[in-house]
C-alpha cells in the first residue's frame, strides 16, 4: 500500500463497508500527473528531489519527503529523452528529440539556458564530476561540451559516421566516451577537445557505455548481443562477453567496481566479473526485454526494469531474486536508486514514477493476484461469486462479501478473455486466446469439458435462458452451439462473411441473433440450428444486437452510429436511431419493451422511445461503455463501468424498502461516483481495466492482476454538502 494511503487509511468514511485489499506492499508513492509514458527518473544528489521526463514533452520535480508536486517544466517541443541533476546539485538538465538542452534552476523549477545547437535529437546528457561541464549526445553524430552555468559551448567533437547513442565521462573527468550506432565508441579529451581512441571490435550499434568507478575498464553494450571491456587509458580491448542470446541494452558497474550488470532483450539480467572476464551468474525472471539495471549505492543490491511491467530486485552475491515490485500496468523503461540508497523509483509507459522501499521484506502470505492483466469479471447471478480472467492463462474464484480468494482454475493454454456464468449459478464458461471454451464447477472448481473447434478468437459467449446451450461467436465467421447436458457440439451456425461480434438469445431461447463485422443481424432456429434471416441495411459492422422482452423486436448497434429495430416476423426495418456521432458499442430494452438504451464511443449513453424513436435522456460519460442492460425495475442501467440512475420513477421502484436501496455506483475516469457525485478517488493502482456491479459491491479487474472488492452502504452516505464535508474530515 502505498504510504500515504497507509497513513490515512483509518479516515476511510464508514459508509465504505468493504475496502480494497492494498497489494503493493514495497509501494510507497505513485507519482501521477504526465500524460504520457514517463521515459527516465532522476534523484537529486541530497535525495530531497525526485525528476521524471517524459514523452509528454514535460519535466516534473517531486518532493520526497511529501510526495508533493514541486512544479512542470514545459519548454520542450518533443518528447524528453534525458535528464540528470549536475553533481553539486545546482543544475537540472533535460534533452528532447526537438534538438535543444535545457538546464533548469530545480530550487525554483525555472527555466536558466535552452542550448540549440545541435541539428537532431538529442539522445544523452551527462555532466562531468566537478559539475564544470555537460556534454550531450546526438542523432546529429555529434557530442557537444557546454558550461552549465553560463550556457557558453566548450566545443564539438564529431567523427561518428552514425548517431550517438550514449555518452558518459570518466571518474576523474579526463575522459570522455561516446557510443554510436556507427558500431564503435571513442574516447575523447574534453580539457584539449581531441579524439584519443576509436574503440573498434563490435558488429552492431553501440547503444551504452560505462566507466568502472574505479576507473580501470570502459563496459560497451551492443546490439551485436555482446558487452566489451576496454582498458580507457589506453584503448586497447580487455575481453569480450558474449553470453546474451539478444541485444545488450543497458550496462552498469557496482560501486565498488567489483562487478559488471547487464540488461537484455533475452529476458535476463547477467552479472560479471570485470577482472576475469567470466560470468557470475545469470539472473532469470523476467518474462519480457529487461530494460535497465541499476546498483544500490551499497553494490548490495541490483534493480532491473523490464516490460513485463514489473522491478525485480536481486542479490548479486547470492544470484537470487528478492522481491519483484508489481503496479505499474505497462512497461518500466527506466529505475534508479536514491544517493542516499533508501529508495527506489521507478519509470513506465503508464504515465507513472513510483517510489519503492526496497528494504522491506516481503510478505509470506501466498500471492491471490493474477500474474497479468485482468481481462473481465462477471458475478454469479446468485451474488455467490466473482469470476475474473486474466492474460496468466486462470480464472479466480473470489467471494465478494469478503474479497477472499475461493478457488483458482487452470487449464486454458493462453490468456483468457471472457467468463460467463449460466443463469442458474451451476456453470461457469471461459473462452480464451487458446481459441477454446471450457466448462467449470464453480462451487468446486472442477473442469468439465474443453469445446473445440473455432479456428480463431472467440468474440462471444452467451447461455440459453434454461442454461442448456451455451453459444460461442467467433473471428472465424461461425457460431457454435454446445450442448451442455451431453457437453459435446450441438451445431455450428456458418453464413457470415466476417467476424461474428456479438450474439444473443431470445428470452423463450427458441431463436438466436449474431451480429457481424459484415453489417448483418442473422437468425437462427434453435430447434433445427436453421436460418431464418438475415437483416441488412446497416452501413458497417454490427457491433450488438438484443431481443425485445416479448421477443417480437430486435435491435441492432453499428459502427454506422445507428441502431436500427427489425420486427422478426417480416424481417423487415421498423426505423433507425440516429443521434450517436461514434460507433455504438451496446444496445438493450427495458423490461417492458417499451425503452431502449444504446452506448456509444461518442462517451454518451442515449435513452430512446421504442416506438416514436424519440430521444428521452442523453447521459454522457468519460470513456466509452462497452456493454449495458436494464435493471430489473426499468430504473438502472447496468453497464460495464457501474450503474447509471434513470430519470424515470416506477411503481416497483416506490415500493423499495430500506435494506433494498440501490446504490447507483459508477466509475467516471479515476473517481467512484454515486448519483453522479464524485464519492472515492482512485489510485493508479485501483483503476479499472475491467469492472461489474452488483447491488453496492464494486469489483475491479486491475492491469496489474489485481481484483479489488469495495462495498458501500448507501443508507448512509451523505451527499451534497455533507458529502464533501465527510471526505475533507
Amino acid at each position: 500500500m502505498s504510504g500515504i494511503r497507509s497513513h490515512f487509511w483509518h479516515l476511510a468514511p464508514e459508509w465504505v463497508k468493504l475496502k480494497p485489499v492494498a497489494s503493493q506492499e514495497h509501494c510507497l508513492q505513485s507519482f501521477e500527473g504526465h500524460f504520457g509514458g514517463v521515459t527516465v527518473v532522476a534523484f537529486s544528489p541530497d535525495s530531497q528531489l525526485l525528476a521524471s521526463a517524459s514523452i509528454d514533452r514535460t519535466v516534473r520535480l517531486w518532493d520526497l519527503s511529501t510526495g508533493a508536486s514541486c512544479g512542470t517544466l514545459k519548454s520542450h517541443s518533443h518528447w524528453v529523452s534525458a535528464l540528470g541533476f549536475s553533481p553539486d546539485g545546482q543544475v537540472l538538465v533535460s534533452a528532447s528529440y526537438d534538438h535543444t538542452v535545457k538546464l533548469w534552476d530545480p530550487s525554483t523549477a525555472s527555466l536558466r539556458f535552452t542550448l540549440e545547437d545541435h541539428s537532431g535529437s538529442v539522445t544523452e546528457v551527462t555532466f562531468s564530476p566537478n559539475s564544470q561541464l555537460l556534454a550531450s549526445a546526438s542523432d546529429d553524430n555529434t557530442i557537444r561540451l557546454w558550461d552549465p552555468m553560463t550556457a557558453v559551448p566548450c566545443g564539438t567533437f564529431k567523427g561518428h559516421s552514425n548517431s550517438v547513442s550514449a555518452v558518459a565521462f570518466s571518474p576523474d573527468g579526463q575522459l570522455l566516451a561516446s557510443a554510436s550506432k556507427d558500431n564503435t565508441v571513442r574516447l575523447w579529451c574534453p580539457l584539449t577537445r581531441s579524439l584519443l581512441h576509436i574503440l573498434e571490435g563490435h558488429s552492431g550499434s553501440v547503444v551504452a557505455v560505462a566507466f568502472s568507478p574505479d576507473n580501470k575498464f570502459l563496459a560497451s553494450a551492443s546490439d551485436d548481443n555482446t558487452i566489451r571491456l576496454w582498458d580507457p587509458s589506453t584503448g586497447t580491448p580487455c575481453g569480450s562477453l558474449k553470453d546474451h542470446l539478444n541485444r545488450v541494452i543497458a550496462v552498469s558497474f557496482s560501486p565498488d567496481s567489483h562487478l559488471l550488470a547487464s540488461a537484455s532483450h533475452d529476458n535476463t539480467c547477467r552479472v560479471w566479473d570485470p577482472l576475469t572476464r567470466s560470468l557470475r551468474c545469470t539472473l532469470k525472471g523476467h518474462s519480457n526485454w529487461v530494460r535497465a539495471v541499476t546498483f544500490s549505492p551499497d553494490s548490495q543490491f541490483l534493480a532491473s526494469a523490464s516490460d513485463d511491467n514489473t522491478v525485480r530486485l536481486w542479490d548479486p552475491a547470492t544470484s537470487t531474486s528478492l522481491s519483484t515490485f508489481e503496479g505499474h500496468s505497462h512497461s518500466v523503461s527506466a529505475v534508479a536508486f536514491s544517493p542516499n540508497g533508501q529508495l527506489l523509483a521507478s519509470a513506465s509507459d503508464d504515465n507513472t514514477v513510483r517510489l519503492w522501499d526496497h528494504t522491506k521484506k516481503s510478505s509470506k502470505s501466498p500471492v491471490k493476484r493474477h500474474s497479468g492483466c485482468v481481462m473481465a469479471v462477471a458475478f454469479s447471478p446468485d451474488g455467490q461469486l466473482l469470476a475474473s480472467a486474466s492474460v496468466d492463462n486462470t480464472i479466480k474464484l473470489w467471494d465478494p462479501l469478503t474479497g477472499s480468494l475461493r478457488k483458482t482454475l487452470e487449464g486454458h493454454l493462453d490468456g483468457v478473455t471472457a467468463v460467463v456464468f449460466s443463469p442458474d449459478s451451476q456453470i461457469l464458461a471461459s473462452a480464451s486466446w487458446d481459441n477454446t471454451v471450457r466448462l467449470w464447477n464453480p462451487s468446486t472448481g472442477a473442469q468439465g469439458d474443453t469445446f473445440k473447434g473455432h479456428s480463431s478468437l472467440i468474440s462471444a459467449l452467451k447461455f440459453s435462458p434454461d442454461s442448456q446451450l451455451l453459444a460461442s461467436a467467433s473471428y472465424d465467421y461461425t457460431v457454435r452451439l454446445w450442448n451442455l447436458s451431453i457437453e459435446a457440439l450441438h451445431s455450428t451456425l456458418e453464413g457470415h462473411s466476417d467476424w461474428v461480434s456479438a450474439i444473443a438469445f431470445s428470452l423463450d431461447g427458441m431463436l438466436l441473433a449474431s451480429a457481424s463485422d459484415d453489417s448483418t443481424v442473422r437468425l437462427w432456429d434453435l430447434a433445427t440450428a436453421a436460418p431464418r434471416g438475415t437483416l441488412e441495411g446497416h452501413l458497417d459492422c454490427v457491433s450488438a444486437v438484443t431481443f425485445s422482452p416479448d421477443g417480437q423486436l430486435i435491435a441492432s448497434a453499428s459502427k454506422d452510429n445507428t441502431v436500427r429495430l427489425w420486427d422478426i416476423s417480416t424481417q423487415s426495418s421498423m426505423g433507425t436511431f440516429e443521434g450517436h456521432s461514434d460507433c455504438i458499442s451496446a444496445v438493450a430494452f427495458s423490461p417492458d419493451g417499451q425503452l431502449l438504451a444504446s452506448a456509444s464511443h461518442d462517451n454518451t449513453v442515449m435513452l430512446w422511445d421504442a416506438s416514436t424513436k424519440a430521444t428521452i435522456q442523453k447521459l454522457s460519460t468519460e470513456s466509452p461503455i462497452k456493454a449495458l442492460s436494464f435493471s430489473n425495475n426499468g430504473a438502472f442501467l447496468e453497464t460495464s463501468q457501474g450503474i447509471l440512475e434513470l430519470k424515470l420513477r416506477t411503481q416497483w421502484e416506490s415500493q423499495l424498502q430500506p435494506d433494498q436501496l440501490i446504490c447507483p455506483v459508477f466509475v467516471s475516469g479515476d473517481w467512484v461516483t454515486v448519483k453522479t457525485e464524485k464519492v472515492l478517488w482512485l489510485p493508479p493502482d485501483y483503476r479499472p481495466k475491467c469492472l461489474a456491479v452488483r447491488h453496492n459491491v464494486l469489483a475491479i479487474g486491475h492491469a496489474s492482476g489485481g481484483v479489488s472488492f469495495i462495498e458501500l452502504d448507501p443508507s448512509i452516505i451523505p451527499f451534497g454538502e455533507l458529502l464533501r464535508i465527510s471526505l475533507t474530515v
